[in-house]
């Protein structure tokens, strides 16, 4: 990572944790999000892709481009591009990673569509609609294109705010759902600048370009950072099939990839069945 990312407030997992702790630790109570003052809170926030799935999906592999310009957010720094007026969404973050390691790590814009199908297979909506894209036209370099959303801000913006949720179990099943996605996927490079907040204090997620690898580590600790889970996700992950997944994703994944997620998958389960059994079912999977 050069200097010039670095400035960018890149952080690795585990400073993403201490961070998360910190934040419920010491903010100041608000009664709601406040970087987006002066308007009206809506009730569906900014995920307005919600039951607009395919909609979606079709409008960004098929909207005109007609201006673009750099972000400076993520290792791999996605072009904030910005759509012909009178669409369904302004813009989007485009990735063009061709598959492959950069300083030391596996980047791909295959990862970022993964997450998404993977965040839909879950039920989730917390990973923006996602597509796969061609730059310059049908035999361009493939890339991966996401809905930009707007109104939000970023946990390090809320870090520097100290602002507070006004729902703490919202806020909680929320993050824990965060924490179980990501050990799922693998997704190790959870940071400050990937993890968004809308008005209604709903969580966003982007920059999964590092996730679904044929890696085995999780990076919340299962049993002790994952320690509960509401009962209707672990139920859908616990019962996640190997071919439904093959089907959605596994062209996007490298060799190794799908088995590792698998495994993934079962020591989540089994991690979260033990703590039931220690702890007892009502304490660890919530409603």
């Amino acid at each position: 990572m050069s200097n010039s990312q670095k400035g960018f407030g890149i952080v690795r997992h585990s400073r993403m944790r201490r961070a998360i702790g910190f934040l419920l630790a010491s903010i100041v109570s608000l009664s709601g999000l406040r970087a987006v003052e002066g308007q009206a809170p809506a009730t569906s926030g900014s995920r307005i892709w919600i039951g607009r799935y395919a909609e979606f999906e079709e409008f960004l592999r098929t909207a005109e481009i007609v201006d673009t310009k750099g972000t400076p957010i993520g290792v791999m720094a996605p072009r904030h591009v910005f759509f012909k007026p009178g669409g369904l969404a302004a813009g989007g973050a485009l990735k063009a990673i061709e598959p492959g390691k950069y300083d030391g790590y596996w980047e791909s814009y295959k990862s970022e569509i993964a997450a998404y199908k993977l965040d839909r297979l879950l039920e989730l909506d917390m990973v923006p609609p996602t597509v796969e894209v061609r730059v310059g036209g049908p035999r361009g370099k493939p890339a991966s294109l996401q809905l930009w959303i707007e109104n939000t801000i970023m946990l390090k913006e809320m870090q520097a705010r100290h602002l507070e949720p006004p729902d703490n179990a919202k806020w909680n099943r929320q993050l824990h759902r965060l924490y179980l996605f990501d050990d799922l996927a693998a997704n190790i490079d959870e940071n400050e600048g990937n993890l968004l907040f809308d008005r209604d204090w709903n969580f966003i997620k982007i920059d999964h370009s590092r996730a679904f690898t044929d890696t085995l580590e999780q990076p919340f600790e299962l049993g002790r950072k994952l320690a509960q889970i509401d009962r209707p996700l672990f139920d859908r992950v616990k019962r996640l099939d190997r071919e439904t997944v093959r089907r959605e994703i596994g062209a996007l994944l490298e060799t190794g990839a799908l088995n590792a997620l698998f495994v993934r998958r079962d020591a989540i389960v089994t991690a979260l069945e033990r703590l039931a059994q220690q702890k007892g079912a009502a304490v660890v999977f919530v409603p």
